[in-house]
């Protein structure tokens, strides 16, 4: 029997920088244990933030792509015209291309089939990003 279900859901607002929300992300959709097989797409609705998959143990991690990125794509940098919302928005709007708005994760036996050392991050771009939006949308075999 295929599923297929969706929901929306609101994050809390975080500061700037690199945060799990595997968990919260699993409690929006219990759904997920009665799939066998088959796939968890997140869309977040925002172009100053973004998501990946990355290290979920060690929060040092988390710090040093904050570091990484910042170096990156620094603020303040001569040339930038989209300096109407702060010197952190535009270089939040690369930030948010390179990671990207979007990831897609398998689901095996009715739970997210990551690595053991893996967890989804909210990469917050913003000083000040507020809430943030994701549509949840999982699709398998029950």
């Amino acid at each position: 029997m295929s599923l297929t279900f969706q929901t929306n859901f609101q994050l809390k607002a975080r500061p700037r920088g690199f945060h799990l929300i595997t968990d919260e992300v699993l409690a929006q959709i219990p759904e997920i244990r009665q799939l066998q097989a088959g796939l968890l797409h997140l869309f977040l609705q925002h172009t100053s933030a973004s998501l990946t998959v990355n290290e979920n143990a060690d929060p040092a991690v988390r710090r040093d792509f904050e570091v990484f990125f910042n170096r990156l794509v620094p603020e303040h940098q001569p040339g930038y015209e989209h300096i109407y919302e702060g010197s952190d928005d535009l270089p939040a709007h690369f930030k948010s291309s390179l990671l990207g708005p979007s990831l897609t994760l398998p689901v095996t036996s009715g739970d997210l089939n990551l690595g053991t050392w893996q967890g989804i991050y909210l990469c917050e771009h913003r000083n000040h990003g507020g809430s943030r939006r994701l549509i949840l949308t999982l699709q398998g075999q029950a």
